[in-house]
């Protein structure tokens, strides 16, 4: 069966809701002292006029991602990991406002796009209007209520592609690393391993396989924009191995870099995790 996630419907926006980020931005300042940087506002709360759901989401732009985390519990946080982004620390807190919050290191472009799309949204009253469109149908939607196989409920994966579709308009060009999570993404992967990997040889592409799944097997997708441009595949063993299995780049983005800068996030990523990126 598959499992569902707490319904929590969406409702009209509430001007008190850029009250509680400020009192929250005020205590997370405070708690953090010199390792802040800059505290954000974002998500559908951020945006005047949109529905949402009743969750404050915040960025929280530190110089220690790591000295953080024992700092955020103390004021009530419970630390989620990273998630599907890699180089985020993840957090909510259910006392007082309820609060997402996102934690990154300054450079990272998930803090950009996230600003884009809010900037994009607070500007254009006709996406306001298409987003919250597409958030009522999702709530009506008894898959929107379920974890899909990346963990996430289908509500989150549904508004993806509207969410790719406005950082497309509004120009965003940033180079990210992700963990496949949604359809699209695996999809993407899927094909360009079958076409750089293994159509080459002649070897059948098996999109089923076991290490798909497996706990210590991680997929990757490196983005520029919107655009999905390297896969990769990594294996942890033992204790201190991260052994990159595959790196492919699809054929129009060949030979411009992106092979280099997939590899460089890696090996950070996996040394993040206390573990030396090795090779078969």
């Amino acid at each position: 069966m598959t499992p569902k996630t707490k319904k929590i419907e969406a409702i009209p926006y509430d001007p008190e809701w850029p009250k509680l980020f400020q009192g929250e931005s005020a205590l997370i300042k405070k708690t953090l002292g010199g390792n802040c940087v800059a505290v954000h506002h974002v998500g559908s709360t951020s945006v005047p006029g949109l529905v949402a759901k009743p969750i404050i989401d915040i960025i929280t732009v530190v110089k220690d991602r790591e000295q953080s985390v024992s700092h955020f519990e103390s004021i009530g946080y419970t630390y989620k990991g990273e998630m599907n982004i890699p180089f985020r620390h993840y957090f909510t807190k259910k006392s007082g406002p309820s609060v997402n919050l996102h934690v990154y290191t300054e450079g990272n472009s998930e803090i950009l796009l996230n600003l884009i799309f809010r900037d994009y949204l607070r500007t254009h009253p006709e996406a306001i209007r298409d987003y919250a469109d597409l958030k009522m149908y999702l709530l009506t939607q008894e898959t929107s209520f379920q974890k899909q196989r990346s963990e996430f409920s289908g509500y989150t994966l549904g508004k993806d592609s509207f969410i790719r579709k406005i950082l497309g308009q509004a120009g965003f060009k940033g180079i990210r690393l992700m963990h496949c999570t949604h359809d699209q993404e695996w999809n993407t992967y899927h094909r360009i391993r079958m076409e750089q990997i293994f159509n080459p040889v002649s070897v059948p592409y098996d999109p089923s396989h076991p290490t798909l799944s497996l706990e210590n097997h991680y997929h990757f997708v490196l983005y520029r924009g919107t655009d999905i441009v390297c896969t990769a595949h990594v294996e942890f063993l033992k204790d201190s191995e991260g052994v990159l299995r595959s790196l492919a780049t699809d054929e129009p983005y060949k030979e411009q870099g992106y092979e280099a800068c997939m590899m460089d996030l890696l090996e950070k990523w996996i040394k993040n995790q206390g573990r030396l990126m090795t090779f078969p």
